[in-house]
């Protein structure tokens, strides 16, 4: 097994450290605290119901009303729809 440096176990914050999603980000994934790995997931699971990945380009996807405010404009590649949550989204505090 290889090294990366990084301390074992998951519960030390990260991508499973709970999360609290902006007013925002609430209207699509909720709004209780989650880790960043489920409100990723929770957004995917909105943009495939509401069929808003490009037909044309699957990495692009173009936001309705309620993901225009998370992106700041009509539409993002699945690369930048990271850092877009990213903004809102803030840490848990204990």
């Amino acid at each position: 097994m290889k090294s990366t440096g990084k301390p074992a176990g998951g519960a030390r914050g990260g991508i499973t450290a709970p999360v609290t999603p902006s007013p925002e980000l609430a209207e699509i994934v909720g709004k209780n605290d989650l880790p960043r790995s489920e409100v990723v997931s929770k957004v995917w699971d909105y943009i495939k119901k509401h069929d808003l990945q490009d037909a044309k380009d699957r990495r692009q996807i173009n936001a309705d009303d309620k993901l225009q405010k998370i992106f700041g404009k009509k539409s993002a590649s699945m690369f930048e729809m990271n850092k877009h949550l990213s903004a809102h989204l803030s840490a848990k505090k204990d």
